[in-house]
């Protein structure tokens, strides 16, 4: 299934729909009792059902149907229990970045301020001026996750969505903890969809681009990852519990800004578009600090 946020234009409030041949089904208005997407991905038992009968029964096919290019869309997620975030996971961007191959995970967080929706503007602010873009396949978990195997790591993912792991990277490297530089307010778009396992199959046969003004930045496939999706799950989960609902960023490939000889850094008006396998493609225009 293909799942989004969208914004309820009569409450203002965030609702999960499901994205199907006929329109967005809304499935809160079509009966079902997990208001967020969050409360879905931990129990998504009745989801099919429920979509099924939406469809099927014309009056609450009025009700609950949208068409998706009408909807304002939200981020997949709104409300994580975790962001896990692990850097230097791809061979070729860790040669570029002129450091060593990471020997095991390296892992840091962003919050929830960062998270941002599709077409959202990304302020840039007067704190920092080194921002650069990183596309990433993003992870969610479905099922709780602790001291897991490698092989059984797979079968706790919900599904994936298209993540854009912006930074500053003058203030990532102020110190040896990169948090700072990391979660600034909007910095991590996160859409347009929620992809269920199922459908995306092995998430090591993903291509993963980047384009800032229509060029193309970054191409790559998540195939060049240090460490898979299913290591990455193992071993975050024999230090730390992992919960329906929380994200896991895998990295990013080569091709960002710190990795060039000319460095010319994001700045506003840029228009950065992300895009993963068949999960959507996620743009986002810089803004000043005030927005604009």
């Amino acid at each position: 299934m293909k799942l989004l946020n969208f914004v309820d234009p009569h409450s203002g409030t965030v609702r999960p729909g499901v994205v199907t041949s006929a329109g967005v089904v809304d499935v809160v208005a079509a009966g079902s009792a997990q208001q967020t997407m969050e409360a879905l991905v931990a129990q998504p038992d009745a989801l099919h059902s429920l979509v099924e009968h939406a469809l099927g029964d014309p009056a609450l096919r009025a009700r609950c149907i949208h068409d998706e290019a009408a909807l304002r869309l939200a981020p997949v997620l709104t409300n994580p229990g975790k962001i896990i975030c692990v850097g230097l996971n791809y061979r070729r961007h860790a040669i570029e970045s002129n450091l060593p191959i990471p020997t095991t995970p390296v892992l840091f967080s962003k919050f929830n301020n960062s998270l941002a929706a599709p077409d959202e503007a990304i302020p840039l602010p007067a704190c920092a001026e080194q921002y650069d873009y990183e596309v990433e396949l993003a992870v969610v978990i479905g099922r709780r996750a602790r001291n897991v195997s490698v092989e059984q790591a797979l079968a706790h993912v919900f599904g994936y969505c298209t993540a854009n792991d912006l930074s500053a990277r003058d203030l990532q490297m102020r110190t040896s903890q990169w948090l700072l530089g990391k979660t600034l307010d909007k910095f991590l778009p996160l859409g347009p969809y929620l992809v269920t396992a199922d459908e995306v199959g092995d998430p090591q046969t993903l291509s993963l681009k980047c384009w800032v003004n229509d060029e193309l930045r970054q191409d790559s496939n998540t195939a060049d990852m240090v460490f898979s999706v299913a290591e990455i799950v193992s071993y975050i989960s024999q230090h730390f519990t992992l919960e329906p609902g929380d994200v896991i960023c895998t990295g990013t490939p080569e091709g960002v800004i710190l990795g060039m000889a000319n460095k010319v850094w994001l700045r506003a008006g840029d228009r950065v578009t992300v895009e993963v396998g068949g999960l959507g493609q996620l743009t986002n225009v810089m803004a000043g600090a005030d927005g604009e």
